[in-house]
């Protein structure tokens, strides 16, 4: 897939877990977040759970976060202070190239388009309008939000790059070379995880490929990944 290696969409998928599962993917959110700071990124969020970032080779430093990441914690949401454990999955794709974004073109039959008011950190300016875009791509489920432009048509232009995004990942998982040949409906595949994150009843950071163990988990969330990308 031919890509721009200096941009990366991550998008966080919370788990079966309730409020516990979309706070962790919040929290992850929130780490890559402070990571982009740290690393003088560029940064935008098209939507709650979904951020841009652009630097030099931002897609390469980040592409081994895509994964499930599971987080033990007493949980802040439990009465009786019981340890719960959350998933929550990580996605992290490159912008395409101009020339592959030219190339992929989608029948408008095969789109959904809706719009809706913006509500996340990008939508604060323009929540009285329906200027957020949401597309589906009808034959395979695969859906792209956009947000945090202030204009309909930005954020459908916006929607509709990262759709081709999603798109141009899923024809290379299945080998496909024709966009028309993906017709089965995606499910999010959770597999297992590749971190966990562990608050109770020790603190210990985990990488599952690696096998590397750290005790600085705050560190972590606070943003400083160079201790486990290195």
């Amino acid at each position: 897939m031919e890509h721009n290696s200096n941009i990366a969409y991550i998008s966080v998928y919370a788990g079966a877990g309730g409020e516990d599962a979309k706070d962790w993917a919040g929290m992850l959110v929130d780490m890559y977040r402070k990571y982009a700071s740290r690393k003088n990124w560029k940064m935008k969020f098209l939507r709650d759970l979904e951020l841009e970032l652009k630097g030099e080779k931002v897609y390469e430093a980040l592409k081994e976060e895509a994964g499930v990441h599971r987080l033990v914690r007493i949980s802040p949401f439990d009465v009786k202070k019981l340890r719960h454990t959350s998933f929550a999955r990580v996605e992290v794709l490159p912008a395409l190239s101009q020339t592959l974004v030219s190339e992929l073109q989608i029948p408008e039959k095969d789109l959904k388009v809706n719009f809706y008011r913006s509500s996340g950190p990008g939508g604060q300016n323009v929540n009285k309008v329906e200027t957020a875009v949401r597309i589906n791509h009808i034959p395979t489920g695969v859906v792209a939000s956009s947000e945090s432009e202030r204009s309909q048509a930005r954020n459908r232009e916006q929607a509709l790059n990262l759709l081709k995004v999603r798109l141009a990942k899923l024809m290379e998982e299945k080998k496909e070379k024709e966009l028309a040949n993906l017709k089965t409906k995606v499910s999010p595949e959770w597999g297992h995880e590749i971190r966990s994150y562990v608050l109770h009843p020790y603190k210990q950071v985990k990488d599952h490929r690696t096998g590397l163990k750290i005790s600085k988990v705050k560190e972590v969330l606070d943003g400083n990944l160079d201790l486990l990308l290195r």
